[in-house]
């Protein structure tokens, strides 16, 4: 079975490349950088998004300067392992902006939330009083981020 990858080539892996460090590069910057023309390479661009190798393009926001440096990881059993528990929390944690990433894991909990806020009182209120509200969950267990020591997302890319 040939894997979705296989059909780009290294020129593909420095666009993807490039553009996954500064999405803000001009064609013209990134047609230098790959040593190809502005035309070709707008065409690869398109076709790279068309084909979803690039879902969207986003600037990275410092939490620190807008108040919301307080990172929670959150880790949430629930009451009963059925469809209808995981589909609410699935579709409640879509709508609360205050949670970044959200993961259905296996092991002994069944998700893992990334949660931004403003400080330790802020966290407990939103554990209290958004979390809390959803009576799906069995228990929550927290672990807070001391120092962050790395932040990318970034893919390893290689042919």
């Amino acid at each position: 079975m040939k894997s979705a990858s296989s059909s780009l080539d290294t020129i593909d892996y420095k666009i993807l490349g490039a553009l996954q460090e500064n999405s803000r590069l001009t064609i013209k910057e990134l047609a230098s950088m790959i040593n190809l023309s502005s035309t070709p390479t707008f065409e690869r661009v398109r076709r790279l998004e068309r084909e979803g190798y690039v879902n969207k393009y986003m600037a990275v926001l410092d939490a620190d300067k807008l108040d919301c440096g307080f990172v929670a990881f959150c880790y949430i059993k629930m009451k009963q392992h059925t469809y209808e528990n995981s589909m609410r929390i699935m579709q409640a944690v879509r709508f609360i902006p205050e949670i970044a990433e959200c993961y259905n894991i296996s092991g002994e909990y069944d998700f893992l939330l990334k949660i931004y806020t403003r400080d330790m009182k802020s966290y407990q209120k939103f554990i209290l009083r958004i979390l809390g509200d959803l009576d799906c969950i069995g228990s929550l267990n927290s672990s807070f981020v001391l120092d962050e020591v790395k932040n990318t997302h970034s893919i390893p890319l290689s042919l």
